[in-house]
């Protein structure tokens, strides 16, 4: 049952990639460098559920502390900045900062993963 919950999060996490991509949400280098990222992270998840080796563990673990390093920084940073390339209403208030972070709680099942494939 847990695989299947796992496959389910992984092709919502792709499907998710890809619309935002055929949609041409990605205008700019930071968003851009986001959907690299992100790609680069859903392989890794995606080595983990269908127990497929894809490079070396080193390479999963530089991949898991910048990426969770980089997906901490774009939401803190440049998430409020560029949510208008993302098709997000603005607001004319600056989020709090625990709003912001409680986006990050989404992607814990990836790094999760990304760690347990890693490490």
């Amino acid at each position: 049952m847990a695989y299947f919950f796992w496959l389910m999060y992984l092709g919502f996490m792709g499907t998710t990639a890809i619309w935002f991509l055929i949609k041409g949400k990605y205008k700019n280098n930071v968003t851009r460098l986001d959907f690299v990222i992100s790609i680069i992270t859903w392989f890794g998840l995606f080595g983990y559920v269908t127990d497929t080796q894809m490079l070396t563990p080193i390479v999963w673990k530089i991949v898991f502390v910048f990426s969770l390093l980089w997906d901490v920084i774009f939401t803190i940073f440049f998430a409020e900045r560029f949510a208008g390339d993302f098709g997000l209403e603005e607001e004319e208030e600056s989020m709090p900062l625990a709003a912001k972070l409680s986006g990050l709680i989404f992607v814990m099942p990836l790094y999760y993963g990304i760690y347990q494939y890693a490490f």
